[in-house]
């Protein structure tokens, strides 16, 4: 996958995980739960796609030819 797409749907992920963070700090006591596996499961999916990212960047190109 392209290096664009992937920083795209990094900075999509980023935005989500701060949303859920900014419900979860709202969010009365008993809606919590939902928003926390949500954010849990948003952080995660961030961390992975910055690690594919990261080693993306860190690998050499290939030759074309």
């Amino acid at each position: 996958m392209p290096i664009r797409l992937l920083a795209r749907d990094l900075y999509r992920l980023q935005q989500d995980v701060e949303k859920l963070e900014q419900q979860l700090a709202t969010a009365a006591f008993d809606q919590q739960e939902p928003i926390r596996l949500r954010l849990i499961a948003a952080r995660a999916e961030r961390d992975r796609l910055r690690r594919v990212l990261d080693g993306q960047k860190d690998s050499p190109q290939k030759p074309r030819g």
